[in-house]
């Protein structure tokens, strides 16, 4: 395949520690892409940016607040829409906290908000939707992960 171009982004998968909960949004109906679709807080990295100023940048943007970056989740690839060069997008999925769940302030990208368990996950997305495996994912990350591992993500960083 012919070296091109694509586009970079970022995904914030927000968990509130205090009840263990994830914030989902949905899309929406009027997106140019997927309306109506479930996602945790999604974006394109603008030029000169790197990953984790893309997430604060997006997580400010859609909801209103500043959150921690807790650890990467995984990378991601795929086409919004058809699958062809100019809609091809890489990128790197975050799991980031969020004390305060109330706080949150939706922007006009997302006409509705739920706080949900891992298990009301399962329930709520059909087997095999990507974000019900990308809680998934995040879940079992926190578990196997030291607290001390854990806390040095959340005090260091991952890098720029």
């Amino acid at each position: 395949m012919a070296i091109g171009r694509f586009f970079a982004g970022v995904g914030a998968l927000v968990w509130c520690p205090s009840d263990g909960k994830y914030l989902v949004l949905k899309r929406s109906a009027d997106k140019d892409f997927a309306g109506g679709a479930w996602e945790c807080t999604t974006g394109r990295v603008d030029q000169g940016e790197g990953f984790h100023d893309a997430v604060r940048r997006e997580v400010r943007e859609e909801l209103g607040v500043e959150v921690q970056i807790d650890f990467i989740v995984g990378t991601l690839h795929f086409y919004r829409g058809e699958a062809k060069p100019e809609n091809e997008l890489v990128g790197v999925q975050y799991c980031c906290s969020l004390e305060g769940p109330g706080v949150i302030r939706t922007s006009w990208e997302h006409a509705e908000y739920r706080w949900i368990s891992a298990a009301e996950a399962e329930t709520l997305f059909p087997e095999g939707y990507w974000l019900g495996e990308v809680i998934r994912r995040a879940e079992t990350l926190r578990a196997l992960s030291s607290p001390e591992l854990l806390d040095y993500y959340r005090s260091e960083g991952l890098g720029q």
